[in-house]
C-alpha cells in the first residue's frame, strides 16, 4: 500500500508539472487510499471477538459423555407448577390417633418367663409378647375349679328346695338360702372366669381340671413393638408398661398454626411438607415434598403458645414415616401457582443466575454418547421447601429437561470452553 501511494504521489507531481493543475486536485487520489487503508485497520482490530475473562457466553452449548453424566451423578427433572406464595408456613410433627397405639401390661404380678418378640418387630392382633408365671396364677385357677363345683352344688339344691317350695312341702327361710348361695356361686364363677380371659386362659380346658403355670400378653392391635421394658426372670408390677405397640398405617401430620392465620385455615386445604432434620429424605425421593389434606383443627390453644393444632392426613403413603419426626409445612390457602425448581438446580455466575435446560429431550437416546446443555438466564424469586420460584428470560418448552443436581459441574465445564 505504501508502495503504491509512492507511485501515485509521484505520478500526480508529474501531471501537475506538465498541466499546470491545482495541488488540490492532484491530492484527491492520495487521500482516497488513505481512507481505505484506515478501514481495513480498523476491520484487523476488531476481529478479535471472543468474550472477555471470565464471561459467559448466552449460547453456550455444553457437552457430556456418558462417563461423565454417570460418574458426576447428574440429576435431571422439570420445571414444576407450586403455590410458594399464598400459604401459610407451619411447623410440627408426625402422630397416630391414640386408637393406633396400645401399651401392654400385665393385670396381676407375675415373673417374666420368656419374651418372643425384639423392639422393632412387627405383630398381629392377638400375637403372644411374652409368658408370665407366679403361684397366684396357679391359686386363681383353682379357686375358679372349686367355685364352679360348688355352684354345681348350689344350683342343684337350689332347684330341689324350689321344687318343694312349690310343692308346699318345704319352708321358704330353706328355699330362700338356697336360692341365695346359688346366685352367690354363679356370681363368683362370672367372676373368676372374666379374670382368667383377661389372662388369656381357655377356661373351657380348665373347666376340665387342664391347670397351666403360665399365662400369655397379647398384642391387642397389628402394629410395630416399640418399647420393651421387660426381661427374662424380672417382676412385672400390675399395670406398669411392659410392651408398646404403634400402628404406623394411619399417621398423620399435627401442625402449629398461630393466631395471625387461624382464620386462613381450612378443612380440606391441601398441605405439603417435608422431614425438617432429614434432607436426605428428598433426594432419596426424586425432591417430591410430602402432600396431605387438612382433615380437623382443634377448638383450644396449646398451653400458652396462642397457636391452634391443624391434623393433615398423608396421601402419598410410600414414604417411610415415623411418629414424633418433626416437619416443615406448607399450607396452600389459595390456588396461585408458580413456575419452580429445586433450588440445587440454579446456579450463579456473573452476578447472574441460570438453569441447564437438555437440548436433547431425551439424552444419550438413539446411542448417542454425549448429551448438551444449554444455559439459560433466569429472575429468581421466593424458595421453600427445597424450592425456588424462577421466571426464565427466554422461552423454556413445558416439558423441557433441565438439571436438578450437580449442576455446578456443568457449569464448571462451560468456564473451562471459555478459557480454551
Amino acid at each position: 500500500m505504501k508502495n503504491l501511494l509512492k507511485q501515485i504521489s509521484n505520478m500526480q507531481y508529474a501531471t501537475y508539472k506538465n498541466k499546470k493543475l491545482p495541488v488540490a486536485y492532484c491530492l484527491l487520489p492520495i487521500a482516497y487510499c488513505l481512507l481505505v487503508l484506515t478501514a481495513c485497520d480498523s476491520k484487523t482490530e476488531k476481529t478479535d471477538t471472543s468474550p472477555t475473562s471470565g464471561e459467559v457466553s448466552r449460547e453456550l452449548t455444553i457437552e457430556l459423555t456418558t462417563e461423565q453424566f454417570k460418574a458426576v451423578g447428574i440429576g435431571l427433572g422439570a420445571i414444576e407448577q407450586k403455590n410458594l406464595r399464598t400459604v401459610v408456613k407451619a411447623s410440627g410433627y408426625l402422630e397416630v390417633p391414640p386408637q393406633n397405639k396400645a401399651s401392654v401390661s400385665t393385670y396381676i404380678g407375675a415373673v417374666v418367663k420368656s419374651i418372643s418378640v425384639l423392639e422393632g418387630s412387627f405383630v398381629k392382633q392377638g400375637q403372644p409378647l411374652a409368658l408370665l408365671e407366679h403361684p397366684d396364677f396357679i391359686k386363681l385357677q383353682e379357686n375358679y375349679i372349686t367355685s364352679k363345683n360348688e355352684l354345681g352344688l348350689s344350683e342343684k339344691e337350689y332347684f330341689r328346695q324350689k321344687e318343694l317350695f312349690e310343692q308346699n312341702a318345704g319352708t321358704g327361710k330353706v328355699f330362700q338360702k338356697a336360692e341365695s348361695d346359688y346366685h352367690s356361686a354363679k356370681a363368683k364363677v362370672s367372676s373368676l372366669e372374666n379374670q382368667l380371659k383377661l389372662l388369656s386362659v381357655n377356661t373351657n380346658e380348665l373347666s376340665q381340671g387342664k391347670i397351666i403355670s403360665s399365662f400369655a400378653l397379647i398384642a391387642p392391635i397389628e402394629g410395630y413393638v416399640g418399647h420393651i421394658n421387660a426381661n427374662t426372670g424380672a417382676y412385672a408390677e400390675p399395670n406398669k408398661t411392659l410392651f408398646e405397640i404403634i400402628d404406623n398405617t394411619k399417621i398423620h401430620c399435627d401442625l402449629l398454626v398461630y393466631e395471625k392465620d387461624l382464620f386462613k385455615v381450612k378443612i380440606g386445604q391441601k398441605v405439603n411438607f417435608i422431614l425438617a432434620n432429614n434432607p436426605e429424605h428428598q433426594d432419596e425421593h426424586n425432591r417430591e415434598t410430602i402432600e396431605g389434606e387438612i382433615f380437623g383443627i382443634n377448638k383450644s390453644f396449646e398451653n400458652d403458645t396462642k397457636a391452634l393444632t391443624v391434623h393433615a392426613s398423608i396421601k402419598n403413603e410410600k414414604h417411610e414415616l415415623i411418629p414424633g419426626m418433626y416437619v416443615n409445612a406448607l399450607i396452600d390457602v389459595d390456588e396461585q401457582t408458580t413456575m419452580v425448581v429445586p433450588i440445587d438446580a440454579v446456579v450463579k455466575s456473573d452476578g447472574k443466575e441460570w438453569i441447564f435446560v437438555v437440548v436433547d429431550s431425551v439424552p444419550f437416546d438413539k446411542g448417542k454418547s454425549t448429551a448438551a446443555f444449554k444455559m439459560t438466564e433466569v429472575i429468581t424469586g421466593i424458595s421453600d421447601l427445597g424450592y425456588i420460584e424462577i421466571k426464565p428470560l427466554e422461552l423454556v418448552s413445558a416439558n423441557a429437561r433441565i438439571v436438578i443436581k450437580n449442576a455446578f459441574f456443568i457449569l464448571s465445564k462451560s468456564k473451562e470452553g471459555e478459557e480454551d
